[in-house]
């Protein structure tokens, strides 16, 4: 049996549309498990493996193709400032292991485990960390976790969140330097006047700034995530215009205020599912969700891929 990425880039190839999971750290939330207060979700994975493993059982029984590990804040410069600065290569290891063994429980081997790795380097919403990270160390802090992502098992690296033009270089070089395949998901904003800005709420850089840091090549995948689904459009729209590979689209909902995401106002998965139509009708082929949206929202994912297919 091939390796299944290696099924799964053919069939993006030949056009299919391909279903991607749900929040993973906003879902241990809700089910129960506390956030760390300066790494949010990354150490949660040590002690909480059969939640983690039924998060991803779940999403792959709801229809999810690629389910993604739970290392979005797991870099060294991120555990660190949480204590765990010893336990790295424990604690992204765990996270890997917990999706592999969901994708065997589930008896379907085509599952794809995807490891996140974000640039991120502080989370606390107040303030920042003294002293901050250097860009060496953050970069060397990345390149570190993408390779134990890979010896983990990790079959495809999503880079989540890339919204700092420094920083998304840096992380980029880290993923693409492991040879596994990569998918880039940018993050977006819009300013008081409804321009399109990148995530970063400390400057307004327009997003035009970001998608110029997609590369042309060496990318398997690139889309909008973990922004509003009223924005998504657009900012397909503009990575439409500089990457011609497939296009992915797996919004938020909700807001965050550390070490917590708040499940106000959450879009309905009736609601999104026009969403996945419209962005499925406009050329994505990759959808699911982030932050705040759940095992529903996947299939409401898995219901617009159907009523797309079926109006072929």
């Amino acid at each position: 049996m091939p390796p299944p990425y290696s099924t799964l880039k053919q069939r993006l190839d030949n056009g299919d549309i391909v279903i991607l999971d749900g929040a993973t750290g906003t879902e241990l939330q809700r089910r129960g498990i506390d956030m760390d207060p300066a790494a949010w979700c990354g150490v949660a994975s040590l002690d909480n493996q059969q939640t983690l493993s039924e998060i991803h059982a779940d999403y792959i029984a709801a229809g999810a193709e690629v389910v993604t590990a739970n290392t979005f804040a797991t870099s060294r410069v991120v555990l660190a400032q949480a204590g765990f600065g010893d336990r790295v290569e424990e604690i992204n290891r765990a996270a890997v292991e917990a999706a592999l063994r969901a994708r065997e429980a589930s008896g379907n081997p085509e599952v794809v485990v995807a490891a996140s790795l974000s640039h991120m380097v502080y989370l606390a919403s107040d303030r920042e960390p003294e002293p901050m990270p250097s860009e060496e160390e953050a970069a060397e802090a990345f390149h570190e976790q993408a390779e134990i992502l890979k010896a983990a098992g990790a079959e495809l690296i999503l880079l989540e969140m890339m919204y700092h033009p420094t920083r998304v270089p840096q992380v980029l070089a880290a993923a693409r330097a492991t040879g596994l395949p990569v998918w880039f998901g940018l993050s977006a904003r819009t300013s008081a006047k409804g321009r399109l800005l990148s995530y970063l709420d400390s400057a307004e850089i327009p997003l035009a700034r970001i998608v110029e840091l997609i590369p042309g090549r060496g990318i398997d995948a690139a889309g909008c995530m973990h922004s509003g689904a009223e924005i998504t459009s657009a900012v397909l729209g503009q990575i439409r215009k500089r990457f011609k590979g497939p296009l992915m689209a797996y919004p938020d909902s909700g807001y965050f205020e550390m070490p917590e995401w708040h499940f106000h106002d959450v879009i309905t998965p009736a609601r999104l599912e026009g969403f996945y139509l419209d962005w499925l009708e406009n050329g994505a082929q990759i959808i699911g969700g982030c932050c705040g949206l759940t095992v529903e929202h996947v299939k409401a994912a898995v219901r617009a891929r159907d009523r797309y297919q079926n109006a072929l």
